[in-house]
């Protein structure tokens, strides 16, 4: 097997997820509120057998105290994948940020950006790196 074929394996649910957000960016176009392509997506992952939870909950700790603050993350899919979604122009640093602060609060191994908000259906894909915390963008 070739590098490519490996890494194509390796990341095939990146692929299959887009792939997902593509039909829904078809059906609904751009324009909707981000709650319209949540749903949406939520439902077309569980209809081919991901386990997606909506809306998850993301408390913020100071050493082990809880803080009066929460997050949440838009979409977990299959408890290692966060899909944070968005409805706007185009993508910028605070998006990315968002995701990444995410990954680093949870240590999820994967994250996605998806934004509906444009013509052409956008996504980056991330990996978190266990031995070295450090977030690394896979496309």
């Amino acid at each position: 097997m070739n590098i490519l074929d490996e890494y194509q394996k390796k990341y095939a649910f990146f692929h299959d997820i887009t792939g997902v957000a593509m039909k829904v960016h078809a059906k609904f176009k751009p324009g909707l509120l981000e709650g319209a392509y949540e749903a949406a997506l939520k439902y077309l992952l569980t209809q081919k057998g991901y386990t997606v939870q909506q809306e998850v909950l993301l408390p913020i700790y100071w050493d082990d105290v809880k803080l009066d603050k929460t997050y949440r993350m838009d979409l977990v899919v299959n408890d290692n994948i966060i899909i944070e979604l968005k409805a706007i122009s185009f993508i910028d640093t605070p998006q990315r940020k968002q995701l990444i602060n995410y990954m680093n609060l949870t240590h999820m191994q994967y994250g996605m950006l998806i934004n509906f908000g444009s013509q052409k259906l956008y996504s980056e894909w991330y990996k978190y790196d266990q031995e070295t915390g450090a977030i690394i963008k896979v496309n």
